[in-house]
Order: structure tokens, then sequence, then C-alpha cells
């Protein structure tokens, strides 16, 4: 099967995923990633996973750069007292970002399709890192990986409780 933005995409039978060849992916410093695409099959309105994956695979450095200071104070509110970066600049040089983004529509909130990134960070390796792209252009949610797309205010995860990125 073809996807556009992704090309020719194989199917995980087990998991009726899509999955693409690997691509360089701009945003993610042009590393290879293979996108995995879920949910596209019986959705009525595939242009949405077209348009949220053409925005992604557009984005530079700087989209991910824009959610630094949100991922600093995830690793605020979470660290232990071995792991110390000064600031929000420093933040990615504790994190080995995923190469398997994930494509898939939020059907328990926003309906918007999303690309979500699950990393590893230093300061929670048991629950990680996830950041997800609304429409595959915004970052909508920070913090721990625990696969939600979004929230109903789709917050970003901080130590002083929820807030939004609009």
């Amino acid at each position: 099967m073809r996807i556009p933005g992704l090309g020719e995409v194989v199917e995980d039978v087990e998991s009726e995923w899509y999955v693409s060849a690997p691509m360089p992916v701009a945003v993610l410093g042009g590393v290879e990633c293979r996108f995995v695409v879920d949910g596209y099959d019986d959705d009525a309105r595939q242009g949405d996973f077209h348009a949220a994956i053409r925005a992604f695979l557009a984005l530079d450095e700087s989209a991910l750069q824009a959610a630094a200071p949100h991922v600093y104070a995830y690793y605020r509110d979470v660290a232990d007292a071995d792991i110390e970066i000064q600031g929000p600049e420093q933040v990615f040089d504790h994190v080995r970002l995923g190469t398997e983004p994930t494509v898939s529509r939020d059907s328990q909130g926003s309906q918007r399709v999303c690309v979500s990134i699950e990393s590893e960070c230093a300061w929670e390796p048991e629950h990680g890192l996830q950041i997800v792209f609304r429409d595959g252009v915004k970052v909508t949610k920070v913090g721990p990986y625990d696969g939600h797309l979004s929230n109903p205010s789709a917050y970003v995860y901080h130590n002083s409780g929820e807030s939004t990125i609009r």
C-alpha cells in the first residue's frame, strides 16, 4: 500500500499498523525514522493523515526546540538528584528521541491526527518522554509516555499542574 508522504508501507498483520521504510526526519535532527500508521484503513478522513505527515516532515528542529521549556518542566517535576540539567537549552542533551513516530487519530480527545514520539530520557527511565504533534505541526502534549494523544485541555506536564499550549 502507498500512503502519501511516506510512500510504500508494509502492513504489520498482528497490529494492523502500516510501517514505512526509514526516511530522514528534519525535526528530529535528520535521523532516519520508520513511521508507524495506526487506524488508517478504517478512517473516513484519510486526507487528515496525509496532511499531518506532510506537515510533520516539513518541520525543522526549531519546532522541537520550542517545546524545550515544557520538557524541562517535566524534568524538574520528576527528576531525582542524580541528574542535573541547568535549563531548557540543555534538556534535549538528556533525551534519546524515538525513531518510530506514530501517526494516528486521537479518537478519545480532539479527533485530530497526531504524530507521537516515544523517547527515552535520563530522568525518567521507566515512563520516558512522549511528545505529541497535533496535526503533525504543533506540540500539544509533553510528559511521561502514556500512549494518550491528548487530554481534554491538551495539557503540557509541568510542576505546577496542567497548562495549555495554544
